[in-house]
């Protein structure tokens, strides 16, 4: 693992690479290269906080499926029954819209963050309520009829965490916090509240290249609002490795509801997951080169790009690098190669 981060900052180019493993003998191992910031060397700090990304929406099927085992969700129903006379746009209808098809990306809803400004630039200091977000989508026509297709779009996880706001009557940060950060003693993983855009704990600086061999730009401080119910969270690489467990281990989720999780539906080669990917709700399954599945999602945002993978056996690993858009065209390649090593490793 070591020399695998090593190779991730010296030939891929990222500034830093963290990494936390767990073993089939359940001991927790964490490992970090590079330097936590470019302009002073400093290094790169063990289990450091990072943006977390689109895991966070690993987070918020969590807790609607939670709410399924609870009776207040029906993962078939129309989103219509939660958010009534919301969702219209061309082609979009909330009555013709199940929960579930936005958990697993088969509702053909339209991707906000296409349309919401340089996320990398000014524009990544802008606060964006997520009704702003919603406008903005609903503003694009469908990207197909319901149930029909498969496209993976924030817009889809922004609707899960206002169902859960509408059903629960209580802010979504608060519902992750709660039903899932706390009950998992994870203190160093966060919802960052309105208006945060600082990283709180001990973090590697976040840096951006346009294009590889770009020069990086520091774009740690950010609004991550736009992210909101698809990709808000702060955790570490140990944290994400135990959340993740937690859930794939029963500890969060009724049977029935984690059954509904894992049944997954194929995905398209262009997303990058690697051959034979599956999406079920909230999470991914890529089969292993040594046989059997790993079981995570993933997050890229401006800045940090993280990689979580557990395995039914116990073993976890999550590597996060330091840079967003890849310092060279490689560097995706080999975080995913890195992973799918350790989890191999006898």
């Amino acid at each position: 693992m070591q020399q695998g981060l090593d190779r991730l900052v010296h030939e891929d180019k990222y500034p830093a690479a963290l990494a936390a493993a767990v073993g089939r003998d359940g001991r927790t191992r964490n490992y970090a290269s590079g330097v936590a910031d470019l302009r002073t060397g400093a290094k790169a700090p063990v289990d450091g906080q990072v943006r977390a990304g689109s895991n966070t929406k690993t987070f918020a099927a969590t807790v609607v499926l939670q709410l399924v085992g609870e009776g207040k969700v029906d993962l078939d129903a129309p989103i219509e029954k939660y958010l009534p006379k919301l969702v219209r746009g061309e082609g979009i209808d909330g009555r013709r819209i199940t929960v579930r098809q936005l958990l697993q990306h088969t509702s053909g809803l339209p991707e906000y963050s296409d349309a919401i400004g340089d996320l990398t630039g000014k524009d990544r200091h802008t606060y964006l309520q997520p009704r702003t977000l919603l406008d903005t989508a609903l503003a694009h026509k469908a990207l197909f009829a319901p149930g029909t297709g498969w496209s993976y779009s924030n817009t889809n996880y922004l609707l899960a965490g206002l169902i859960v706001e509408k059903v629960t009557g209580r802010p979504l940060s608060e519902q992750i916090t709660h039903r899932i950060i706390r009950r998992l003693g994870l203190r160093h993983t966060s919802f960052p509240g309105a208006g945060d855009e600082r990283i709180r704990e001990a973090h590697p600086q976040g840096y951006f290249a346009a294009k590889p061999g770009a020069p990086l730009e520091n774009i740690t401080e950010m609004d991550p609002s736009w992210g909101w119910a698809a990709g808000q969270v702060i955790s570490t690489p140990s944290e994400l490795n135990r959340f993740f467990a937690a859930l794939f281990d029963g500890k969060l989720l009724k049977p029935a509801q984690l059954v509904q999780m894992r049944t997954t539906v194929k995905v398209p080669d262009s997303l990058g997951l690697g051959p034979g990917a599956r999406y079920g709700l909230g999470v991914t399954s890529t089969p292993l080169s040594c046989g059997g599945l790993m079981w995570g999602h993933g997050g890229d945002i401006p800045g940090y790009k993280t990689r979580p993978g557990v395995t039914d056996d116990g073993r976890a690993v999550t590597i996060a690098v330091t840079a967003d858009g890849a310092p060279t065209k490689q560097g995706p390649v080999d975080v995913k190669a890195l992973l799918d090593a350790a989890l191999c490793k006898k």
